[in-house]
């Protein structure tokens, strides 16, 4: 007969075997996890909020501490990449130019399939029909921005080059220079700056956008990013990660309204700007969330020809020097591994 002592300890292994197999939510303690974003909260930011609101994180076993408004898409990779963060939101062509110069991140989620970056102006002083409108022209530019990469290569991708324009260098929130007549225009995104803008300037109409995405700026625009430390040590939280997000980003993109009544429950003193994040959200459902791409492989997705074609409009318009490896700095088995097109 087993003794009464023998038959405790292998229990306490088998439970312990059993406790090993548990899936994420089941008991076990959360994985906490910090996000970075890029900016002040903007309407696709709702992912965060959404999935954090309605337990998608809770159920796959993660305790989100904090979601951080940012100063930058380059501070934002750099908190990630030296592990201030786990995750992080920003601008994808201006991650891999990080990368070149050695900040360890990797693309995990493209929410933007085609870039919301664009040069704009006040209606009334200049109209944008070309990108040669630039030339001789007062431009307000963040020189430690996405921004900046997007300028520069639009610039060279049209045939001008920078000392074609005049640079005024301006400090974030810079959309204000513009506002003043300070500076003749801005670069900034589709999906951000322009419905602050509009709301300031007069409405619909006020302002004359130039998208990049129709001048040879081919490229992802913003996205979900993580560390290649946090990959290589902890791949199962990328996984459940990237599955939560998912859920949130189905649910953004069918109930956009819910959404932005979210993200102001959990961030109220943006409740001013229900309508600029409401918005924000409906350029991103008009021009960036969905494509070809996305359609065929799952929201957020991030194809290699996309990824390349991404590098090479860098490397074209000397924005980022020759890859060594164009397919590097992103990983899409995650989104792959969530299958969204089942949700």
């Amino acid at each position: 007969m087993m003794s009464r002592s023998r038959f405790c300890r292998i229990a306490a292994v088998l439970i312990l075997a059993g406790a090993a197999w548990l899936p994420a939510g089941s008991g076990q303690a959360a994985d906490q996890i910090g996000i970075q974003l890029d900016w002040i909260v903007r309407g696709d930011h709702a992912m965060f909020f959404v999935a954090k609101e309605k337990g998608y994180f809770a159920k796959n076993g993660i305790e989100v501490t904090a979601i951080r408004k940012g100063t930058g898409t380059p501070d934002a990779l750099r908190l990630v990449g030296n592990g201030n963060a786990e995750f992080g939101f920003g601008d994808l062509p201006t991650l891999q130019v990080s990368r070149s110069q050695g900040v360890p991140v990797v693309a995990i989620v493209a929410a933007n399939q085609k870039s919301p970056l664009a040069m704009i102006s006040l209606a009334k002083t200049l109209q944008l029909k070309s990108v040669a409108d630039l030339k001789g022209r007062n431009i307000g530019v963040h020189p430690a921005g996405s921004t900046y990469v997007f300028l520069k290569a639009l610039l060279k991708a049209n045939g001008l080059a920078e000392a074609d324009i005049k640079e005024s260098t301006v400090s974030p929130p810079y959309e204000s220079y513009l506002l003043l007549g300070r500076v003749e225009a801005v670069p900034g995104y589709l999906d951000a700056e322009v419905p602050e803008l509009e709301a300031k300037a007069g409405g619909k109409g006020s302002l004359s956008i130039l998208q990049g995405a129709n001048f040879g700026f081919n490229a992802y625009g913003s996205g979900v990013f993580t560390s290649e430390a946090l990959i290589a040590k902890q791949p199962d939280l990328v996984k459940r990660f990237v599955a939560a997000y998912l859920q949130a980003f189905r649910d953004v993109i069918e109930n956009p309204d819910e959404a932005v009544a979210i993200t102001v429950k959990a961030v109220p003193e943006f409740a001013d700007k229900r309508q600029v994040l409401r918005e924000q959200l409906q350029a991103d459902l008009d021009d960036t969330f969905l494509s070809a791409g996305s359609k065929a492989n799952g929201i957020g997705s991030i194809s290699k020809a996309g990824w390349a074609a991404t590098t090479e409009t860098l490397v074209a318009q000397g924005a980022l020097a020759k890859a060594d490896n164009p397919e590097a700095g992103f990983d899409n088995s995650f989104v792959a591994a969530a299958d969204p097109l089942k949700r």
